[in-house]
């Protein structure tokens, strides 16, 4: 469930890898990431904590992470 301002869309592959899990939960300045046992999972009660920083999206390979800006439609990285 998205936020009420900010969606992050995690690619089904990445969001299993627990190594990334793990670097995701160590850079995000806010706690959206948790490390868990099957993977990556998002704390949805941080979503709108996130400042757009694209910690995340530099940590992750390619395409891995997206972060969606509901109330304009963007997406970074754009």
């Amino acid at each position: 469930m998205p936020g009420t301002f900010i969606d992050i869309v995690i690619d089904s592959t990445a969001g299993a890898d627990p190594e990334l899990a793990r670097k995701l939960t160590e850079v995000c300045p806010v706690d959206i990431f948790r490390a868990g046992e099957h993977g990556l999972e998002l704390v949805a009660e941080h979503l709108d904590e996130c400042v757009l920083c694209q910690l995340c999206i530099n940590a992750a390979p390619a395409g891995a992470v997206r972060i969606v800006k509901l109330y304009s439609g963007e997406t970074l990285p754009a």
